[in-house]
C-alpha cells in the first residue's frame, strides 16, 4: 500500500499571512525568512523519512511570493523600460533563493514601489516547492533515484512539475498563475530552480559565482588566456577584481594560487573573474554547436545577467578578409533551428547600439586602429549560424546562395543562437568573431594553417571582449537594457 492509498494527512510549516512592505530591503528579508523556513522543513522531513521508513504524512512547503496590486492608470516614469506594470491588475512572482538574488530583488521591488506608490505584499504562494530543489541547499544531502527508498517519493513530497517549469512568460504565451494573477517576473521559481541545478551540472560551478557579464567562447584557447588575464588582475591591487573561480568551485584570490584541471571536465566549464556585487566577468566554454549555445543561455538567463557576448571563431565569407580579422555582427541569418519553436525565424534580432559601440571601441583600443583604418581588420555585417559543421561537404549551391542573398560576412554555429536567446530572455547581447578559415576561398581550418592564427590572435580577441565588458559594466543598467528587448506587454522585473 502506498502513501496515497493510505490517504495521509498533509503537514506544512507554519507561515505568516501576507504582509505589506514599502521598504524593499525588508521585503527581501521576509522572502528569505519564508524560503528558509520552507527549505528547512522539507530537508528535515526528508531526512527523517529516509531514516524512519514509510512516512505517516505527506509533507508540503510553498515558495514565497511577491504580490502586487494597482488600480490606477496613472502615468509612470516612462524613461525606464522596466520597473512598472502596464495596466491595473494583480501581479505575482514566486521566488527562490532570495539570498542569491537579493540585490536584484531589492532593486526591482524598489522600482515597483517608487513608480506606483503602493506596497508589495510578501507571503507564501500556492506553488509547492519540490523536495529536490529544497535538498539542493544542503550539500550533504541528495535525493535517491525512484525505487531506492521504502516509499514512493511523489506520494510523500512534491516533485518538479513541468506545468510550472517552462518559458511561457518570456515566450509571450500569456502566462497567468492559478488565481489569475499575471507575472511580475520573467521566470517562475521552479523554472529558476531547474536552471540553477542544470548550471551546476553543466558548468561545475555554483550559481553564486556567476558574474553579471558573460563571455561565451567555443575554444579552450580562450580559457587559457582568460586564466592568465585573471592571474594578472589578481596581482594588481588596483584592478578591482577579487577572486578567480574555476570548475569544481575552486577559488583563488592570489595570482599564484593553485588551480587544478579536473580529471573530467564538465560539458561547458565556466570560469569567473569576480568583482564586488557580481560586477566581474564569467567565461563559459560552450564548445561547438547551437544546441550547447541554447542550453547554456537557457540556464544562465535566470541569473538575469547584464549582458552576454560571443567571442569565438568563424569562417570568413569574403575574399577580402584575412585570417585573424574580426567580424562585428549587426544582423543574423538564423539556420541553427534550435530556437524555431520558441522564437520564429521571422522575428528580427536587432543590433543593440550600446553593445555595438562598446565592442567597436574595444577593438580600436586593443588594436590601436581608429575610424576608417578599423576596416583593415574588422568587418561589420551579417553572421550566419548553421547547425551542420560540415556544410562544405554538401551541395554548396543552396547554402552559398542564401549566404550571398543575406550579405553574410561570416559563418559559425553559435552566435545567432546566443543573440536570439538574448533577445528572447531580454538579456543584452553582442557578437565579435575572429576569422579562422575561409572555406569558400580555399583556406580550410587545417592544423598547419591555424597554428599561427591561434598563437597571435586569441589573446588579443579575448582582451577585446574583456574590455568591452568592462565598458558595459560602467554603464547604468537602464542604459544597456534597450527598449528593443521589451514588448508592449512585459513583466515589471527585468
Amino acid at each position: 500500500m502506498n502513501a496515497r492509498d493510505r490517504n495521509l494527512p498533509i503537514e506544512c510549516p507554519d507561515a505568516p499571512a501576507h504582509e505589506a512592505f514599502t521598504d524593499p530591503a525588508k521585503a527581501v528579508e521576509r522572502l528569505a525568512e519564508l524560503y528558509d523556513t520552507a527549505v528547512r522543513f522539507l530537508c528535515e522531513k526528508f531526512s527523517d523519512s529516509l531514516a524512519g521508513g514509510r512516512p505517516e504524512a505527506r509533507y508540503r512547503a510553498f515558495y514565497p511570493e511577491i504580490r502586487f496590486a494597482t488600480t490606477s492608470f496613472a502615468a509612470i516614469d516612462s524613461r525606464l523600460s522596466f520597473g512598472h506594470v502596464a495596466e491595473p491588475g494583480i501581479y505575482a512572482a514566486t521566488i527562490t533563493r532570495p539570498d542569491l538574488f537579493a540585490n536584484y530583488l531589492t532593486q526591482q521591488i524598489g522600482l515597483l514601489i517608487d513608480n506606483h506608490g503602493v506596497p508589495v505584499h510578501i507571503g507564501p504562494s500556492i506553488t509547492p516547492m519540490p523536495v529536490h530543489f529544497a535538498v539542493a541547499n544542503d550539500k550533504a544531502m541528495t535525493v535517491p533515484q525512484d525505487g531506492a527508498m521504502e516509499f514512493t517519493l511523489r506520494d510523500v513530497f512534491d516533485v518538479p512539475d513541468l506545468s510550472t517549469t517552462n518559458d511561457d512568460i518570456v515566450n509571450g504565451y500569456g502566462f497567468t498563475f492559478e488565481d489569475g494573477a499575471r507575472s511580475l517576473a520573467p521566470f517562475t521559481a521552479q523554472r529558476v530552480d531547474y536552471s540553477l541545478a542544470r548550471l551546476a551540472h553543466y558548468t561545475s560551478t555554483d550559481a553564486e559565482h556567476f558574474q553579471n557579464h558573460v563571455l561565451f567562447t567555443n575554444y579552450q584557447f580562450y580559457v587559457d588566456e582568460f586564466e592568465a588575464f585573471a592571474r594578472a588582475m589578481l596581482a594588481d591591487p588596483e584592478s578591482g577584481y577579487t577572486a578567480f573561480v574555476g570548475p569544481g568551485n575552486q577559488v583563488i584570490t592570489a595570482s599564484d594560487g593553485p588551480m587544478t584541471v579536473p580529471a573530467k571536465l564538465p560539458q561547458m566549464p565556466s570560469y569567473h573573474l569576480c568583482r564586488k556585487d557580481g560586477a566581474g566577468i564569467t567565461l563559459v566554454n560552450i564548445g561547438v554547436g547551437p544546441s550547447n549555445a541554447k542550453t547554456a543561455t537557457d540556464h544562465i538567463a535566470v541569473l538575469r545577467p547584464h549582458a552576454w557576448l560571443m567571442v569565438g571563431h568563424c569562417a570568413g565569407l569574403r575574399n577580402s578578409q584575412q585570417l585573424g580579422d574580426f567580424v562585428l555582427a549587426h544582423g543574423y541569418l538564423r539556420e541553427d533551428h534550435v530556437l524555431d519553436d520558441d522564437l520564429p525565424v521571422w522575428v528580427p534580432i536587432p543590433p543593440l547600439a550600446e553593445i555595438q559601440v562598446a565592442l567597436e571601441r574595444a577593438v580600436a583600443e586593443v588594436t590601436e586602429y581608429e575610424g576608417y583604418d578599423l576596416k583593415r581588420i574588422m568587418r561589420t555585417g551579417t553572421v550566419a549560424t548553421i547547425d551542420n559543421r560540415n556544410w562544405e561537404l554538401r551541395d554548396q549551391s543552396g547554402p552559398v546562395q542564401r549566404l550571398s542573398q543575406s550579405r553574410a560576412v561570416a559563418l559559425d554555429m553559435e552566435s545567432a543562437t546566443i543573440a536570439a536567446n538574448g533577445f528572447r530572455f531580454r538579456v543584452p547581447y553582442g557578437t565579435l568573431l575572429c576569422v579562422s578559415d575561409k572555406p569558400l576561398h580555399g583556406e580550410l581550418k587545417l592544423p598547419g594553417m591555424a597554428s599561427d592564427f591561434y598563437r597571435t590572435q586569441v589573446s588579443r580577441h579575448l582582451l577585446i571582449g574583456i574590455r568591452a565588458m568592462e565598458a558595459i559594466a560602467g554603464m547604468p543598467l537602464e542604459r544597456i537594457h534597450s527598449r528593443k528587448l521589451r514588448s508592449f506587454e512585459e513583466t515589471a522585473f527585468l
